[in-house]
């Protein structure tokens, strides 16, 4: 069956313990699609305040999700490629920082192998994409982009790649300021140092949503083989 959307993400290989702390923390985890139990915050719905994350699953996104235009096998055969020519890299440490309200791990310190990878994967998956439909193209709010946003959507699909893009794993929604000042200590216990420990990028994933709507998960995981 084609997916409704794939995407290409890194996400943390499956032994190791960021995968399994963040996946409990966001109440699923993308390998299984299993439902896990979220440990309570006192003071916030902690179901709520991560729904939006863990519909996507535990990831850095690559190639923004997209509809396919043609056939999901040709898609990953691509995919397949582009991970073929592609070198592994070690990841700076992560840390948990704000991100324009929304709390997620970041790298903490530039890595210019980490913008290589995203550049490669939003160029050689998009022969398969499907242009935007008005109605996406409107839910992007075009208007209230920068000219430079503007044209990535238009010729990308998505406003934020290449010079736009950011690596980050989304943990949260936004939040307010009394709502972080609850979640940033919990999430930090939650995760622990799994977040600071070394770890290479030697393999990325394709990530598929089944149906509108429906919660994303990993399709296929390719090794870096360049």
């Amino acid at each position: 069956m084609t997916p409704h959307r794939i995407a290409l993400y890194y996400a943390p290989a499956t032994d190791d313990p960021l995968h399994k702390r963040a996946s409990a923390w966001l109440g699923r985890d993308a390998v299984t699609g299993a439902a896990l139990r979220q440990e309570p915050v006192a003071g916030v719905d902690i179901a709520e305040i991560t729904a939006d994350a863990r519909g996507y699953a535990f990831h850095a996104t690559l190639k923004p999700p997209f509809r396919l235009l043609g056939d999901v096998d040709a898609a990953l055969q691509t995919a397949r490629q582009f991970a073929a020519r592609t070198s592994p890299f070690a990841l700076p440490p992560l840390r948990i920082t704000d991100l324009d309200g929304f709390l997620a791990l970041r790298e903490s310190a530039p890595c210019s192998p980490l913008n290589a990878l995203a550049d490669g994967a939003v160029a050689a998956l998009d022969a398969h994409r499907a242009p935007p439909t008005e109605a996406e193209i409107a839910r992007r709010k075009p208007e209230t982009l920068s000219p430079h946003q503007r044209a990535y959507l238009q010729d990308w699909g998505y406003p934020y790649v290449f010079a736009e893009w950011r690596f980050h794993m989304t943990l949260t929604r936004r939040l307010t300021p009394n709502e972080k000042a609850i979640i940033l200590p919990a999430v930090t216990e939650a995760l622990g140092n799994a977040p600071g420990l070394t770890r290479t990028i030697s393999d990325i994933c394709v990530f598929a949503q089944a149906a509108p709507g429906a919660p994303f998960t990993i399709l296929e995981r390719l090794t870096l083989r360049g």
